[in-house]
């Protein structure tokens, strides 16, 4: 890691966090995003996970991770073996995340149809994420249907987190305006 990327982990990880004023409580069986720990942590998934894009299945697993963070909805990482990766085009942004490192980005290309930047992976993941290296995370807003187990997820507000919202995640969630310090 250079030392311009090194100043910037440090930066963001002590930037001081605000917590909204209304935190939705969890019922049975439910997550709170408030509950989540900074750092974030790298867990197993149970539930069979998809990606669908221009009438073609681009994932498909039971090997799941997913990385939990206060504030956002889980993100899910696929191990690209399981990845149709044929289907993923190497786009050539990038960018940096204070915990995992640096991301490489993906779009997708199915027949005519194409999401740019729909997908991220990081290839050489920082010390604590290396679970994720070979593994594939889809931004749930640019593809067609994402599912945990049977259910479609919704999308994080904004378009820079990818977590996906199911129906037992409660917020209110990081994303949308007024919430880059929480």
């Amino acid at each position: 890691m250079g030392r311009d990327q090194t100043d910037e982990r440090d930066h963001w990880r002590t930037v001081a966090r605000d917590r909204p004023e209304s935190i939705e409580r969890p019922g049975p069986g439910e997550e709170s995003v408030w509950d989540y720990p900074r750092p974030p942590v790298v867990e197993p998934v149970g539930q069979r996970i998809r990606v669908e894009f221009g009438a073609a299945m681009i994932a498909d697993t039971r090997r799941a991770l997913r990385v939990i963070e206060t504030a956002s909805p889980p993100t899910y990482y696929i191990p690209a073996e399981d990845v149709r990766m044929e289907f993923l085009v190497r786009h050539e942004a990038t960018t940096f995340s204070e915990w995992k490192g640096v991301a490489r980005y993906w779009s997708i290309r199915v027949g005519a149809r194409q999401a740019e930047r729909a997908a991220w992976s990081y290839p050489r993941p920082e010390q604590g994420f290396g679970a994720i290296r070979d593994h594939v995370a889809f931004f749930a807003g640019r593809v067609d249907e994402c599912r945990v187990g049977d259910e479609i997820v919704i999308p994080q507000p904004g378009d820079y987190f990818g977590g996906w919202i199911t129906s037992k995640i409660r917020g209110p969630f990081k994303g949308g305006p007024g919430t880059g310090n929480w």
